[in-house]
């Protein structure tokens, strides 16, 4: 009762718990990590570049353990794409001579309604498009604009398509 009091009060996610809350605010404002991070994530993410992250609805990139993204040059992810732990998302490379400096890119952009597992990494200037799941462990080094797909491994790969008919009737049901 005093869960949905609160979480109506201050526009509190429904799922999570009233703890990821606190303990956000402990870490971001007391320890001050993060703090430049406009919403909550979990403690352990780290997230280099907020302001260059576009979200789409119903997307909170780093509310997973674990998770490391860099955004120096830019990062889109759309509407309910879901991100494990332990992902990292890397939009630039260092630059080979000096260690201090990233080489530019193109933005990394991730289409509607993707899954990103446990512990994949998605490397600089890839785009995958909507319905493009990551299987856990798989390395992204390359585009899977098309969408509609499952991809796995190292280097990642098409494992599986997905029927598009069934997924945007899903898409439609959730809007």
């Amino acid at each position: 009762m005093i869960k949905k009091f609160i979480q109506n009060i201050f526009h509190l996610r429904k799922d999570v718990g009233i703890n990821f809350y606190i303990a956000g605010f402990f870490f971001k404002y007391i320890l001050r990590q993060n703090k430049n991070v406009p919403w909550t994530i979990h403690y352990t993410s780290t997230i280099t570049h907020p302001e260059k992250i576009i979200r789409g609805k119903n997307v909170f990139p780093g509310d997973s353990p674990g998770n490391y993204i860099e955004a120096s040059n830019g990062i889109s992810i759309g509407d309910f794409t879901n991100i494990g732990p332990n992902v990292g998302i890397i939009s630039a490379n260092h630059d080979p001579v000096n260690n201090s400096l990233h080489v530019d890119s193109p933005p990394i952009r991730i289409g509607k309604f993707c899954w990103i597992g446990m512990n994949a990494i998605i490397l600089p200037s890839v785009q995958l498009g909507d319905f493009t799941i990551v299987g856990a462990g798989s390395v992204v080094s390359k585009s899977f604009s098309e969408g509609y797909c499952v991809i796995a491994g190292n280097p990642a790969e098409i494992i599986k398509h997905l029927d598009k008919q069934t997924c945007d009737q899903f898409s439609k049901s959730k809007l």
